[in-house]
């Protein structure tokens, strides 16, 4: 029987970024960012018009978590209202999917007035999982109690990884919150850390994915990496969806920070060339 891998005590931030493994791929994908943005600006209502974009990102980060609406459904669903003819199920996993959209566009109206920080986090969480499943899972609260991720109805015993300790939650919330703060050698780098380092205290019961793919756009758009927080990389998580766990894996089990920050460097250069080019059919 394997020994689930254990959350990194006492190893965040990290303290072994190799830089010199990054250069190289830091400079393009800045460059690909620049021009992005770039593009995005130029665009007259760009919230309107790329408003298609916001909800495929809903669509695909929802079935990450298991959802099976599909972009048109949801569409539909919206263009028409309720209907006898959609199941509750269906139902459902479109509420979940607007409700990702929902809470995201909180969380920027909360970034008015707020940095990023574990408010932003826990109001969006509530947004995100009212009147869906995970409904009764102490909205915008954190766990109390363990959490772990492994295969459908596992035991804790027989998980693939057990995150922070319900008793080191906040204070670990209170590290990740601080570093999102910090003077960092390289945003795209800082960023790629935020986001492994809240999947793997998974705060909540549930929702946990869905608001780390969620804090990247929120992220960027709050220091000015972009003008608008329009940047998502779920499609590109849920191709590489295995490499993708492997490599958050990695950081805890064998200290390994620079598999996950090598990876969503490279994936977020490749997601913004598919982002200019899908923004062009608009």
């Amino acid at each position: 029987m394997n020994t689930p891998v254990q959350y990194h005590y006492d190893r965040f931030p990290p303290s072994n970024i190799d830089w010199a493994r990054l250069i190289p791929l830091l400079g393009p994908a800045s460059a690909a960012l620049a021009r992005y943005d770039g593009t995005l600006v130029a665009i007259p209502n760009s919230a309107v018009l790329l408003s298609p974009l916001t909800t495929q990102e809903a669509v695909l980060s929802s079935s990450i978590e298991g959802t099976q609406a599909t972009m048109g459904e949801v569409l539909e669903y919206e263009a028409e209202g309720e209907s006898k003819e959609i199941s509750q199920e269906k139902r459902d996993d479109i509420t979940e999917v607007l409700n990702y959209r929902k809470a995201m566009w909180h969380a920027v109206d909360l970034l008015n007035d707020l940095p990023l920080c574990q408010r932003v986090v826990r109001e969006a969480h509530h947004v995100l999982l009212a009147g869906v499943r995970g409904h009764g899972k102490s909205l915008g609260e954190y766990r109390k109690t363990p959490n772990w991720i492994g295969s459908p109805g596992c035991n804790i015993e027989n998980a693939k990884f057990v995150p922070i300790s319900a008793n080191r939650l906040d204070e670990g919330m209170s590290r990740w919150e601080l570093y999102i703060h910090e003077d960092a050698p390289d945003r795209l780098v800082q960023l790629a850390i935020i986001h492994a380092e809240f999947e793997a205290i998974h705060p909540f019961f549930d929702g946990n994915g869905r608001l780390g793919r969620m804090c990247v756009p929120l992220f960027m758009f709050k220091i000015g990496l972009v003008h608008a927080p329009m940047f998502y990389i779920s499609a590109f998580f849920e191709r590489n969806r295995d490499e993708y766990y492997e490599r958050l894996l990695a950081i805890s089990r064998d200290d390994d920070w620079m598999a996950g920050v090598n990876s969503f460097c490279m994936q977020s250069r490749s997601r913004l060339k598919i982002i200019k080019k899908k923004r062009l059919k608009y």
